[in-house]
């Protein structure tokens, strides 16, 4: 068991991560290659779910653009993820907030977690 936490721990990206969960708000800076050119492109939206544990950690974003619901999922270790920000905790009572999906305009909204 120990070889396999030593293993994890070579791949780590290193990039601190804020505590976030299901309902925050979040922008994620992804870079992004284009042939030869490199770019970092901002992602916000909230997320939906975090899955898994260890190594293969990951979170789905779900944004609105253009009337357009676009999810997309990354690793939480991905090499590629130049920083997270948190914007706004959300207050959800669920670790799954796929109701999202169907909702549409006020209805969509997430109350702000008070700290």
């Amino acid at each position: 068991m120990d070889l396999i936490k030593v293993a994890e721990s070579a791949f780590e990206s290193g990039i601190e991560m804020p505590k976030f969960g299901p309902g925050d708000t979040i922008s994620v800076h992804y870079k992004i290659k284009e042939g030869n050119k490199e770019r970092i492109q901002v992602f916000k939206g909230v997320v939906i779910q975090i899955k898994g544990h260890g190594n293969n950690k990951r979170f789905t974003v779900r944004k609105i653009s253009n009337n357009v619901g676009i999810e997309r999922i990354f690793p939480m270790n991905s090499p590629f993820i130049e920083k997270v920000e948190l914007n706004r905790a959300g207050k959800v009572r669920r670790a799954r907030i796929f109701y999202l999906r169907g909702l549409t305009g006020k209805k969509a909204r997430i109350k702000e977690k008070r700290i």
